[in-house]
């Protein structure tokens, strides 16, 4: 039996830490489902906009006896009611779900932040907006601001309102300047020579204007928080940037530390990626006027969402290629950063502490390192714990009414699942 436990903890009110996996959990999710059809069609704009749904869907599935699953817009599997916990991730491998139409629904609103971000940024200083367009032209989906969006519609909808306003629009550009702002200062910190394929900032440009790029980032981005004048949004995103900054001290104080708990490193994991999903979903419900139980739902949802796509990043720096990561793998093992995969492993391999205590001091070191993660579990109950935190965000969206933006919040959770399917 695989099984992972831990205390709770609570920070600001937020009971962060909460894991209790097993491999044979109470009520099991497993389901297979085939969907032929097209993806759906799209008419026109948002919010009221006419989607859709192409027939001769042939659906085959088996699911616990709470709920039918049902196609989702981007191809994956949804159930409406009741989510159980134990989310199958051999189904989302069976019904893959395309990254380019995850966010589907939302594009238009993500056309407009890039050229909007390209206004603010640029506008101050062209080699300040050079540099931050390195980041903005490597590859990334724009997720954080695709959930603002995507968050923003589905709870519109709750509350009836036509059309986003221009508080949730700037709330995603911010959201993307501060995420990006964060990039290039982790490069600099992680002296990372590449980011998703391609030089970091610092690389090209130098430590000097790297760090100088992301300070105004940061600065920028709280201005234009500032003037949004709702104190209950400044507080929740003002204490991202503070978290960022205790994530990266919490961080380089345990590297190479075999002794490390699974709770601080979920705290540290909320620190630097959680926190910023957690403000930006909650965010939006607050500029749509949803209620503070849809409000927390949301922050919720984002926040496990965010441990999750950790520990899935976590996992792949481990099962992936050089190629598919775009920097080295076992990046953060070599560097003394000890995440979910090697703590677990640890708990059963004694040699695996005498080689990372030694800071991989021996030749090829690194690689039986990595070979001892893999092969004394510690991949399958990271694999668990992800699951875990998947279940927790989906259980969270309840409160909102089934709607296209729904599904793909949804997909969202299924389509992390599918990294390490």
């Amino acid at each position: 039996m695989i099984s992972v436990t831990s205390k709770s903890i609570d920070y600001a009110g937020k009971n962060l830490v909460s894991c209790g996996c097993s491999s044979n959990a109470n009520t099991v999710r497993s389901y297979a489902a085939r969907v032929n059809s097209k993806v759906w069609g799209r008419r026109g704009g948002h919010g009221a906009a006419n989607f859709i749904c192409c027939k001769n869907r042939t659906i085959q599935c088996r699911v616990s006896t709470m709920k039918t699953a049902e196609p989702t817009v981007n191809g994956g599997t949804h159930a409406i009611q009741g989510i159980p916990t134990g989310l199958d991730l051999k189904s989302y491998s069976e019904t893959p779900i395309s990254p380019s139409k995850l966010f589907e629904v939302v594009a238009d609103d993500l056309q407009t932040l890039n050229k909007n971000l390209q206004s603010i940024v640029g506008a101050e200083n062209p080699v300040l907006m050079s540099a931050a367009e390195q980041i903005f032209s490597a590859g990334g989906k724009r997720m954080r601001p695709a959930l603002v969006f995507l968050v923003s519609r589905a709870t519109a909808e709750l509350l009836g309102l036509k059309d986003l306003t221009v508080k949730h629009r700037r709330l995603a550009e911010i959201i993307e300047m501060i995420h990006t702002a964060s990039l290039i200062h982790d490069d600099v910190l992680d002296e990372s020579d590449l980011r998703r394929g391609k030089e970091t900032v610092h690389q090209m440009f130098g430590t000097r204007v790297a760090v100088l790029a992301g300070d105004f980032m940061f600065a920028q981005s709280s201005w234009y928080l500032a003037n949004l004048e709702n104190i209950e949004v400044i507080k929740l995103i003002s204490q991202v940037i503070k978290d960022f900054a205790s994530g990266e001290i919490k961080q380089a104080s345990s590297l190479f530390d075999c002794d490390v708990e699974l709770d601080e490193y979920l705290i540290k994991s909320y620190y630097k990626t959680a926190s910023l999903i957690a403000a930006s979903t909650k965010g939006a419900a607050i500029f749509s006027g949803a209620d503070r139980n849809i409000t927390e739902k949301m922050f919720e949802y984002g926040k496990n969402l965010g441990l999750s796509f950790q520990v899935v990043d976590d996992i792949l720096d481990f099962t992936q290629s050089a190629e598919q990561l775009g920097k080295p793998a076992g990046t953060d093992l070599a560097k003394g950063n000890l995440t979910a995969p090697v703590i677990f492993a640890l708990e059963k391999e004694p040699k695996l502490r005498d080689i990372i205590e030694s800071e991989f001091s021996e030749t090829s070191s690194l690689d039986e390192a990595i070979k001892l993660v893999k092969s004394c579990g510690g991949i399958e109950r990271a694999q668990e714990l992800a699951k875990e935190k998947a279940d927790l965000a989906i259980q969270s969206l309840q409160g909102l009414p089934p709607s296209i933006f729904r599904l793909a919040l949804e997909d969202m959770v299924a389509y992390n699942l599918q990294r390490i399917a």
